[in-house]
């Protein structure tokens, strides 16, 4: 994470890792569907502080597919900058997300 992130306390602002969450959340969807929205984070827990320097990794996982939506839990781990080199859970979120149409528009997901 960079300087740029952070907010007055020195870590990086909780807006940065839900965008990075929903990123995350939305490819592991890509298997199933070849395009989604967010419809909702039912939940996003902040462990612990993100650093500047921490090497942020994002771990997805499909919990959920219903006949349109698709629910993915993320883990974030972080490698701290000047830390032992072991990964800290420093946040977790269960999103939801859509199958759409081109236009935008609810569609059921294709049978894999």
């Amino acid at each position: 994470m960079l300087p740029r992130d952070t907010n007055a306390h020195g870590t990086i602002f909780g807006g940065i890792l839900l965008a990075y969450l929903d990123q995350a959340g939305a490819n592991a969807t890509r298997a199933h569907c070849e395009r989604v929205v967010t419809v909702k984070m039912t939940e996003v827990v902040f462990h612990a502080p993100v650093l500047v320097g921490d090497v942020v990794s994002f771990y997805a996982r499909i919990t959920r597919i219903g006949t349109s939506s698709i629910t993915v839990h993320v883990d974030v781990e972080a490698e701290r900058w000047r830390g032992d080199g072991l990964p800290v859970k420093v946040t977790e979120a269960e999103i939801v997300y859509v199958n759409v149409d081109p236009r935008g528009r609810p569609c059921p997901i294709p049978p894999r």
